[in-house]
């Protein structure tokens, strides 16, 4: 865990002059969802905090891209499973904005094989991620995001079509969902809301990886729009629980293009 956060950027454009953006963190920011969260974000005038887990340079790249457009970020680096190393990347955008407003948790990693010849190992190493990471990432955003304020987990909309294969990875995110529901009345009276997002396909490297055209192309037809979703698609569906939405809590939105 980098304990000083990487830093640049001017003031938002974003608001009423003289007042301080909304801040939000995306873990898992630096790629995939996660990127594509942060450039919604960042384009909705939030000042955001990249994190990554293991690739600095790229979080840094995108903070890079973010302040040159105008807008304001960090990099946080560590593991989210890891309760110290989160207290502190909580605790470095805290030092550089003042607070956090938004916390989103992509950050997650998915194993696939049959329940019967999953590799345990595989399955621990996603849980703790999973699980475990999105229990301690929720811990930290209970204590500290400021009234107003949303929390969004990232989920799978494969918890209810039920593909074989995604036993372990569907274990581990039907748990996620429970957190965010329990969570989300366990916050009751501090006005902050708590909603996990429920991707379907998602043209992602953790999505595509190890699927040949055939599969992938059997995914993208099995939608009513006959295609895969695009990260940015996720982003549209996070920036309204993270922004407008605020009647909206302690719910799971299926962005799946319709995907039973």
């Amino acid at each position: 865990m980098t304990g000083t956060p990487s830093t640049s950027g001017t003031s938002s454009t974003s608001g009423t002059p003289g007042t301080s953006p909304r801040v939000a963190l995306v873990t898992g920011g630096s790629g995939g969802i996660g990127r594509a969260v942060v450039e919604r974000l960042a384009a909705d005038g939030f000042a955001v905090a990249v994190h990554y887990a293991g690739n600095k340079a790229k979080a840094e790249t995108l903070v890079e891209e973010i302040t040159a457009s105008g807008g304001r970020a960090v990099a946080v680096g560590g593991d989210v499973a890891d309760e110290h190393a989160m207290a502190a990347a909580f605790e470095a955008v805290e030092t550089a904005f003042g607070g956090i407003d938004v916390v989103v948790n992509t950050a997650g990693i998915m194993v696939l094989a049959p329940i019967a010849e999953l590799d345990l190992d595989d399955l621990d190493r996603m849980h703790r991620t999973n699980i475990r990471g999105t229990f301690v990432v929720a811990q930290q955003a209970a204590r500290r995001v400021r009234r107003g304020g949303a929390i969004v987990n990232v989920s799978t909309s494969v918890t209810r079509t039920q593909l074989p294969a995604y036993g372990a990875y569907v274990a581990s995110k039907a748990a996620v969902q429970s957190i965010t529901l329990i969570l989300a009345r366990e916050l009751r009276g501090k006005d902050i809301t708590v909603n996990t997002v429920a991707p379907g396909p998602v043209a992602t490297p953790l999505f595509l990886e190890g699927k040949d055209e055939a599969t992938v192309a059997a995914f993208a037809k099995a939608t009513p729009l006959e295609r895969l979703g695009e990260p940015r698609d996720i982003a549209e569906s996070v920036a309204f629980l993270a922004g407008p939405a605020r009647w909206v809590n302690g719910q799971v939105l299926y962005a799946n293009g319709g995907l039973a």
